[in-house]
């Protein structure tokens, strides 16, 4: 039987273009590790990396891509549009794309659902919202500087907003989300799915220091394969249909996060992941002047 490629799958979007199974996340990667971290990700066999604006960190991404020397129509580049840029979409991209000395985007995403007042991070705009924003996003499609559109943190309610505005002409067709076996959102990945959105999940490890990690169902099926808790999840999410982006500067880390070929989880073991009893969310939504999480999710 031939050997399980889990790094090698890709995920068919609505519009017809294949997201890799696994990326290299980037979210709170120090600006002095982060291209180092990229190139050796590249080097190891990655081939998408995911960035934002609002990370602070897309040069340096660049440089890592660059230094790489793999070529660029090899690559899956996520980035997404920060919340106070939301009525400046056209900008947004464009300095995106200067800070990653790049022509064009896979995947740009509308990082938030808060059109947040550039001038007060605590206010929104009174006269703007996501509807708006993904109006102008809709424009960057054809442009050559973007392949595809979507979304992040949206739930079922702002889905549901979003999709039944006459102004949303192009669906998007990704919803990036936190998703861990403590946040599995069985509904919205149900709703996404429905709906043609596939889902790219963030937070895929619980983050730095998760309480995960002591969890005794994970630790027990990760030493029964022989395998880290953390490959654990990732193959976790894989083999349920979304795309997963553990965050690491680490090398070895990011070599042992990329090395989950050649098995599988049982349905059993994803169903007991499915149901672990404790519930957290690594990003909440309290330091947004607006609510995004409904608990619609669950």
């Amino acid at each position: 039987m031939a050997e399980i490629k889990n790094t090698s799958k890709t995920f068919t979007l609505a519009s017809g273009d294949k997201i890799p199974a696994i990326g290299l996340g980037t979210w709170q990667s120090p600006k002095n590790e982060t291209a180092k971290a990229v190139k050796h990700a590249i080097s190891v066999g990655y081939r998408y990396i995911d960035t934002a604006f609002a990370y602070g960190n897309e040069s340096e991404v660049g440089e890592g891509v660059k230094a790489s020397g793999v070529p660029r129509e090899q690559l899956w580049i996520t980035t997404k549009l920060d919340n106070p840029w939301h009525k400046r979409v056209a900008e947004g991209i464009d300095a995106s794309l200067k800070n990653l000395g790049m022509e064009y985007v896979d995947l740009y995403l509308m990082h938030w659902p808060s059109s947040t007042r550039p001038d007060d991070l605590k206010k929104h705009y009174d006269d703007w919202n996501f509807i708006d924003t993904w109006r102008e996003m809709q424009k960057l499609v054809g442009t050559g500087k973007v392949r595809n559109i979507g979304v992040s943190n949206f739930g079922i309610i702002n889905l549901e907003k979003l999709l039944n505005d006459p102004s949303c002409k192009i669906k998007p067709v990704v919803n990036q989300i936190e998703l861990h076996p403590n946040n599995p959102s069985p509904k919205l990945v149900a709703y996404c799915k429905e709906k043609d959105i596939h889902c790219t999940g963030y937070s895929c490890l619980g983050s730095t220091n998760s309480p995960l990690y002591k969890d005794p169902t994970l630790k027990s099926i990760a030493e029964a394969k022989g395998k880290t808790a953390q490959q654990v999840m990732l193959l976790w999410g894989i083999q349920q249909g979304w795309d997963v982006i553990p965050k690491s500067v680490t090398p070895a880390r990011i070599e042992s996060n990329f090395d989950i070929n050649g098995w599988e989880l049982t349905e059993d073991e994803i169903t007991k992941l499915n149901n672990l009893k404790d519930r957290f969310k690594v990003c909440g939504d309290s330091w947004l002047p607006v609510k995004v999480f409904f608990g619609d999710d669950e």
